[in-house]
């Protein structure tokens, strides 16, 4: 986060202005649907299952209008109220598949690059094995198994969700261990006797997990496009356990034959606009952090004059 700051801080000259400035829109933007998601009770006039208000019925399909700003759908919803609960579900669900990644993936591929042998075998062969499956097509096999279990909730969609993303996490941290571990500060650091767990703890982990950053904000991009696809398909959050844009999405179809716009395009939009914010950051990031990536300005070499005899 210092680096991160600092980078930032520089004068625009000296970092590549592209990629500062899809840092900062990507970051406006996230920022904007995590403002949507923590405050939605205030924002929202009405609850994402909320068909009525005062004992009236709010109207069927009702176009937009000055009570209902993106109008209702079918099921009497507020569609406005919908998109901006569903910010809420779609930043849980994303933020909590990341830290089970993230718990998950690390320790896993620090172990397994440290020790080697056949406890690293056995856990490249499982992960390369759920890295060959297709993702979606993985993500809806959990999604059926966890559902069974735990119902439609955030935690059973999150799970599936980690299940395609941890392989990666294991593999880049897994690599960077194993160049890390024969550095001299490890050699250094096993010649005073540190235990392997205190090597792992301080010398390598901070060295091996500057990627994750970069490689979870990359991965909450694709993860809405993924919790949007089961949702789609029926497999994710229903409607009256949350608002939830893909599922959203779904039930517009039969609406769109019919001209009934709004229900579609506000959840829709909502999609397009959370993924475009955190792949910008995820890619401004990569450019800003990564020193290989990194373009300066050339200054101009200016030569003094040579004084004459």
């Amino acid at each position: 986060m210092r680096t991160l700051l600092r980078t930032l801080a520089k004068p625009f000259t000296e970092t590549a202005g592209l990629a500062r400035w899809m840092l900062v829109i990507g970051l406006v933007m996230t920022s904007l649907f995590v403002v949507l998601a923590i405050f939605a009770p205030w924002i929202a006039p009405y609850g994402f299952a909320q068909a009525s208000s005062g004992g009236v019925d709010f109207p069927k399909a009702g176009a937009p209008s000055g009570d209902h700003w993106f109008g209702t759908d079918r099921l009497f919803f507020d569609v406005y109220s919908r998109t901006v609960w569903g910010a809420r579900t779609a930043i849980e669900v994303v933020i909590l598949s990341i830290v089970i990644c993230v718990v998950v993936g690390v320790p896993l591929g620090l172990v397994s690059g440290y020790y080697g042998g056949w406890l690293d075998r056995v856990l490249v062969l499982v992960m390369d094995a759920m890295f060959a499956f297709p993702s979606f097509l993985l993500a809806i096999v959990f999604s059926f198994l966890l559902t069974g279990l735990l119902g439609g909730t955030v935690l059973a969609v999150a799970l599936s969700l980690s299940a395609i993303y941890v392989p990666q996490y294991f593999r880049v941290v897994r690599n960077t261990t194993v160049s890390a571990k024969e550095a001299t500060y490890v050699e250094a650091a096993r010649a005073i006797g540190a235990s392997d767990f205190v090597i792992m703890r301080r010398y390598l982990l901070n060295n091996v997990v500057q990627s994750v950053p970069v490689l979870g904000t990359l991965n909450a991009a694709d993860a809405i496009l993924t919790l949007a696809g089961l949702g789609f398909l029926g497999l994710g959050i229903q409607s009256t356990d949350a608002a939830e844009w893909g599922h959203d999405l779904n039930r517009a179809l039969a609406d769109a034959g019919s001209g009934i716009w709004w229900t579609g395009l506000y959840p829709g939009l909502a999609i397009v606009l959370l993924v475009t914010g955190l792949t910008l950051v995820g890619e401004g990031l990569n450019e800003t952090l990564n020193p290989t990536l990194r373009v300066r300005r050339l200054l101009p070499v200016v030569m003094t004059p040579r004084e004459e005899r």
